[in-house]
Formats: C-alpha cells, structure tokens, sequence
C-alpha cells in the first residue's frame, strides 16, 4: 500500500464506522465513501461495528447491535456494499466521485416499541439515487446525495449534505470531525413522522400532516487507531437533532440522540 492509499484506506474506516451508527433505525446510506483502490486494482473493506444507539429516529427508547461492514469497489467504476449500496462512480479524476446507486431503506416495524402501536409497519423499499463528493483538500471533503422512492406510495425523496474534516493526531492516530443535515419531502416526513387518520383511528394519536423541510442535523467525532497498514478500530460518537416537522410529531419522544459506535475493519 502506497501512503496515499493507507490515508484513503483510514478515511474510508472511519466513514465506514460512522455510516454503522444509523444502521439501528434502517440503513442510512447519507454519503458515499470509496476506497479508492491503485488504478487498475479492485480493492474493499470487511468489518464489524458494534452500535449504541436508538429504536428509531424520534424514539427515547434504547437499542444495541452488532452490524456487519462490507464495501468493495473495481477498478471500472462499480462498487457494493452495506455502506454504499450499489452503484456506479463516473469520475476518473483524483478527489472528486459522481455517480448513481440502488440503495434499500430497510422500514419500520410497528413491534419495535409501544410508541409505534396502531402505526403499522413501514415496507423495505428499493432508492434509486445520484451521489457527488468533492476533496478540497486530502484532510476536508464534502459529501451529497440524493435518494428517491422508499416511501409507502413509492415517492419520498432525501438530500443529504455533509462534510468530514480527517488529520492525524499521531502516526497511528487520525481523528475525524463530520457535520450533517438531510431535507426531505412531504412524502418522506408523513411516512415516517406523520399520522394519518387511518393510524389515529387505532392508535392514541391525533392526526398529523408534516411538512417538508429539514429532517435534522448531525455532528460527529471519531478516533481510529491503526494496527497496520491494513487493519484498524474506530471509534464514533454521534450527535443527531430533529428539526422542524420531524420534531414536533406525535412519534417524536426525544428529538436529541447520542449514537456510539466501535469498529473493526481490514483492507483487502
């Protein structure tokens, strides 16, 4: 591995890690991170991620798994895995990725807590996207994408926005501060923060139109330690709040969530 690399490698770890921490509510998909493999070469990532977060977004109830971390990308352009989904990266120029992706929202279950009784379950559902990431600098990134089609009338779109900004603190230490924000639709915010009269009629919830708008804001940090040139631990903490629409619905018990995470992965 040359350093430029190993620095693409640490980086891809710890967007990896923190992509693991929205795993608990679906799978989040806000941002897509390639490993940047040498030309010519395929390369990827294998992991764990053991996640402290909660039931889902809005919930004040715990949650705790263990998740797996899977990403590889070829050296033509296309990549898969848990973190990115699959798609397709157009650009062939250092520093700079665009492209398009299938990713899936995992749903909602009703079962998942007693807040959720009478609301019923939210289907898995297949997004279809585009995606732009931007390298000012090899330490400062910025992050876009765009997601479409996940909700129950096959509608509801997500624009994420955020940045990373990765140094070192040693030769075997990099830290990584991050801020984000996701705007959704109408459609989005009525499936997953809404009540419709449907769902007020079994449940203990008056009915409620959301609007669109800011969904919420994300800040995070994150140390990793690096074992070898291909192995390494990270560990995130997350902060989330709901904004807006989201934050004033009848689901929502707690607007503000902590999210920890501590990773495992290996470069191959």
């Amino acid at each position: 591995m040359t350093k430029h690399t190993i620095k693409q490698f640490v980086l891809m770890a710890v967007i990896a890690a923190s992509s693991a921490s929205t795993s608990v509510f679906a799978q989040s998909f806000d941002s897509v991170r390639l490993f940047g493999a040498a030309p010519g070469s395929d390369g990827g990532l294998v992991g764990v991620g053991a996640v402290m977060g909660t039931e889902y977004r809005g919930s004040d109830q715990r949650r705790n798994m263990v998740v797996p971390l899977l990403d590889y990308q070829w050296s033509n352009g296309w990549f898969a895995g848990t973190s990115n989904g699959v798609g397709y990266n157009f650009s062939k120029t250092p520093g700079l990725d665009y492209g398009v992706r299938l990713t899936v929202d995992l749903g909602r279950k009703e079962n998942r807590s007693d807040a959720l009784r009478g609301m019923g379950d939210i289907a898995a559902k297949a997004e279809y996207g585009a995606f732009l990431n931007y390298s000012v600098t090899r330490e400062f990134t910025l992050t876009s994408s765009y997601r479409y089609g996940s909700r129950d009338n096959n509608k509801g779109s997500v624009l994420d926005l955020g940045a990373v900004y990765s140094f070192m603190l040693a030769p075997t230490w990099r830290m990584a501060l991050g801020a984000a924000t996701s705007v959704v639709d109408s459609d989005y915010m009525q499936t997953n923060f809404g009540v419709t009269k449907a769902q007020a009629a079994s449940s203990n919830y008056a009915a409620y139109t959301p609007k669109s708008g800011i969904r919420d804001v994300r800040a995070s940090s994150s140390l990793t330690y690096i074992i070898n040139p291909r192995a390494s631990m990270t560990a995130v903490l997350s902060y989330s709040s709901l904004a807006s629409e989201a934050k004033n619905s009848p689901l929502t018990r707690d607007s503000n969530a902590l999210t920890g995470v501590l990773a495992a992965v290996y470069a191959f």
